[in-house]
């Protein structure tokens, strides 16, 4: 699967919207990946997911078990993990810091794929690949379905992505006069607990 096909599967489910989004990095961009929208349909997931599941056996070899931040990366960590035949299990927030709970276990040595929906700065899957590794995981690598970088952001281990586009994302006080002209939307949910 080309990146342009990715892209596509977005597009045909009406996922990539223009306007003025701020990112659950707290960038702001002209681009949204409202990656839901390509999820709940259970064939485009699983078109996806298996491709990445054969780039991730591809480039880092076979893994014990694939690991997903909560929210997001959940449904297709959920669905690479059945492609690559291993346990899905994913880290919640717990007072601000990601922890596996739900009785879910990692073996120490365990070689874990660490799967995220979309990465822009890298954040979240730093965040959630220290969580696994003060569990005694081996992370041998993290793997997205779009990573809107361009290969610019730094995990920490080989980034595996289906797709890369370098979409401009700018802090909120260094907007380019053009976006911020356009009402601002805050489509993500790392901030939902701030705005209740």
């Amino acid at each position: 699967m080309t990146s342009e096909d990715v892209i596509n599967e977005f597009r045909d489910a009406n996922a990539l919207r223009e306007g003025h989004f701020v990112l659950s990095s707290g960038l702001h961009s002209p681009l949204f990946l409202q990656k839901n929208l390509v999820f709940m349909n259970a064939d485009r997931c699983e078109r996806l997911c298996k491709a990445l599941a054969e780039k991730i056996v591809a480039q880092a070899g076979q893994v014990d078990v694939a690991i997903s931040p909560a929210v997001g990366g959940i449904i297709p960590g959920y669905e690479t993990a059945r492609h690559l035949k291993v346990p899905s299990m994913y880290v919640e927030r717990v007072e601000g810091e990601f922890k596996l709970r739900r009785g879910f276990h990692i073996e120490p040595g365990a070689k874990v794929v660490m799967v995220e929906d979309i990465v822009t700065t890298g954040l979240s899957s730093r965040e959630c690949i220290a969580a696994i590794q003060a569990l005694g995981g081996k992370v041998v690598a993290a793997a997205c379905i779009v990573d809107r970088s361009g290969g610019k952001a730094d995990v920490g281990v080989p980034l595996i992505s289906l797709a890369s586009l370098e979409v401009p994302a700018y802090p909120a006080d260094a907007l380019p006069p053009e976006l911020a002209a356009i009402p601002v939307q805050d489509p993500g949910s790392r901030r939902l607990s701030q705005k209740a």
